[in-house]
């Protein structure tokens, strides 16, 4: 009497395996799909779910490799390295049955993220949505805008033989493809507003207290989690509103967007974000309900998780030559939560000049760039428009970085500086013809004494360095150069790529 019971029990779930072995149809990714781009000179991974155990064979290109399914279905290959090639080909995927995709090219792959000055679309960009028309080898995955309170194992979205929707990305794009001359595949994974911490995995809470804290707060929030959990499974989509609430939660983002996009094989991730991050100068401030999505860390924080950021984003994909290049905060006349209304020509002002600094910290890791946009900008609009020479830059940092291309892809960047009399001379890297675009004096130089004391300088260039100097100072010790929310600034190099803004007075105190 005893037995039949767990014997049963072992009938009824051998069913159900049998059942769900069967019913569980091959499949791969969503990434995996018609008119798909694969990364050149690298291996390439290609996963998806069958039945347990089904064996699954992928041919690609004159390569053929196969796996068997785990005992939960998933299946992984890894095709070899392949050359760059526009000649559309099929990937045939078989198991128990076949997929073909079709439309298949090799070329450079990119992923595109960050909040709404990388989703701002090419259609607000005059200058870049004329391009569309001269645009070619050009292909896109738009992920959709979505969150999770799981790290997701596929994503929504498909590949369209069409440019990406960002201005930004797209421009990028664009002017890889015109140096390269390869398909170019745009990974686009944005949404506005979105702080850092919204595509922080949930395991990087073991590195930074203060993200466990707000993650812990978020796990205990019904509320909240009742509310996201409602917009999602609504059949009649979500508001504005709820949209807002969820894009400004932590780490839901990348659970939804970003964790079933690895390890996609790509060449980077291009970083537009940051002004969500820019509310305060340190640490996670004290929010209520007026104020709740505020809470995130400041600017002087930033570049430290952003640097684990990209270590643990490398880690995921597995590739620790990675290449990240970020989009510097351009100029605006806006200051902190605390205090928004400032001078924005001020070198003392707490502006976005303080994260400009912080994501600078990221070239302290390898296979990273710092896109410069300190002439651009808008003082009163925290989305400009002039969103074109930032592709062009991308695109020259992507040639200089990993195409390895002999082109000059930064504006001159501080080096040292050095006392000569009552002056200051400030040399650069990346300076050859050192010049100023309206041929007038550099402008944009403040220095100090000891007093910290600042003083507009007098500057005049000099072969490729920078003389400064003021009468009130007699014996100047520090520099700023365009550090304040919009600052004035002409000083480029023969490639009139502007110069990068610094401060000399990094190890001195911060009054807040």
């Amino acid at each position: 009497m005893t037995k039949k019971p767990f014997i049963l029990v072992q009938l009824v779930f051998l069913l159900f395996y049998i059942s769900v072995a069967h019913s569980q149809e091959l499949k791969p990714s969503n990434l995996f799909c018609d008119n798909m781009v694969l990364q050149r000179g690298m291996q390439v991974p290609v996963w998806g779910l069958a039945a347990p155990k089904e064996r699954i064979t992928v041919k690609f290109a004159g390569q053929t490799t196969s796996t068997k399914a785990g005992k939960d279905g998933i299946w992984m290959v890894e095709l070899e390295p392949m050359q760059a090639s526009k000649i559309p080909r099929e990937m045939t995927i078989s198991g128990k049955t076949e997929i073909v995709l079709s439309n298949v090219v090799v070329g450079e792959v990119w992923i595109c993220s960050g909040q709404s000055n990388m989703q701002f679309s090419v259609t607000n960009v005059p200058e870049t949505k004329a391009l569309l028309a001269s645009s070619k080898n050009i292909r896109s995955f738009e992920v959709k805008r979505t969150v999770s309170f799981n790290e997701e194992d596929n994503v929504n979205g498909k590949w369209q033989d069409a440019p990406p929707s960002s201005a930004v990305a797209f421009g990028f794009a664009y002017f890889l493809e015109k140096s390269a001359d390869i398909p170019i595949g745009i990974i686009h994974a944005s949404w506005g507003s979105s702080s850092l911490e919204a595509w922080m995995p949930r395991d990087m809470a073991k590195e930074f207290p203060y993200f466990k804290a707000i993650m812990d707060d978020f796990d205990a929030d019904t509320l909240t989690r009742n509310r996201i959990n409602t917009a999602i499974t609504s059949s009649e989509g979500w508001s504005n509103e709820e949209d807002i609430f969820m894009r400004r939660q932590p780490n839901i983002l990348y659970n939804a967007m970003m964790n079933p996009i690895t390890p996609y094989a790509c060449r980077g991730l291009v970083w537009y974000q940051g002004e969500r991050n820019t509310r305060y100068y340190s640490g996670v401030p004290e929010v209520n309900e007026d104020n709740w999505f505020h809470r995130v860390i400041g600017m002087k924080e930033y570049g430290d998780v952003l640097q684990s950021w990209i270590r643990r984003y490398r880690k995921e994909w597995k590739n620790d030559k990675m290449h990240f290049s970020l989009v510097m905060l351009p100029g605006y006349g806006k200051g902190t939560n605390n205090n928004p209304d400032i001078d924005p020509k001020s070198p003392t002002a707490m502006s976005w000049a303080w994260m400009r600094e912080s994501q600078m910290k990221v070239l302290d890791l390898p296979y990273t760039s710092v896109v410069n946009t300190i002439d651009l900008g808008d003082e009163k609009n925290v989305h400009p428009k002039d969103k074109l020479p930032i592709g062009i830059r991308l695109a020259l940092a992507a040639e200089k970085y990993t195409l390895d291309r002999d082109v000059v892809a930064e504006g001159p960047i501080f080096k040292e500086v050095k006392p000569l009399n009552n002056t200051l001379v400030v040399y650069f890297k990346n300076a050859h013809g050192l010049k100023t675009v309206d041929g007038k004096a550099p402008k944009g130089f403040w220095i100090s004494d000891g007093s910290m004391q600042w003083q507009k300088a007098e500057a005049k260039t000099v072969g490729e360095t920078v003389v400064l100097s003021n009468d009130k100072i007699k014996k100047p010790l520090f520099v700023r150069y365009a550090f304040a929310g919009k600052p004035d600034v002409n000083l480029v190099n023969d490639a009139d790529l502007p110069a990068y803004p610094f401060r000399t007075d990094n190890e001195i105190p911060i009054d807040e």
